[in-house]
């Protein structure tokens, strides 16, 4: 499955725009632009499934800092401050990765 099943390439063009520059992510602003807040709990599984690179069921610190070229091969990495700023947002067990139901709350925060 390709994320644009699921996201229109439109919106993904335009949530990466608005994120270029280095230290500018906003993972709210970023779901919302890509309308992922919009989605079903079943559709943001099933980005959670893309995003899970290593199909551990969790979302690692090295995946997100990849997050956004899982939307466009050309997108740019995460900064590690923006790294760890994500994965302090969604990682409400404190285990240092995010699994399923943190990705789907983070998702509609």
């Amino acid at each position: 499955m390709a994320i644009t099943d699921i996201l229109s390439a439109k919106d993904i063009e335009s949530a990466l725009s608005s994120c270029q520059a280095d230290d500018s992510f906003n993972y709210k602003s970023f779901f919302s632009t890509v309308g992922l807040s919009s989605k079903t709990p079943d559709q943001i599984k099933k980005v959670f499934g893309i995003l899970d690179q290593d199909k551990s069921g969790f979302i690692e610190e090295e995946e997100l800092q990849l997050f956004l070229k899982n939307f466009s091969s050309n997108a740019r990495a995460l900064t590690s401050a923006e790294t760890k700023a994500f994965l302090a947002a969604g990682d409400t067990d404190g285990d240092g990765k995010i699994g399923v139901e943190e990705f789907q709350s983070l998702v509609k925060a």
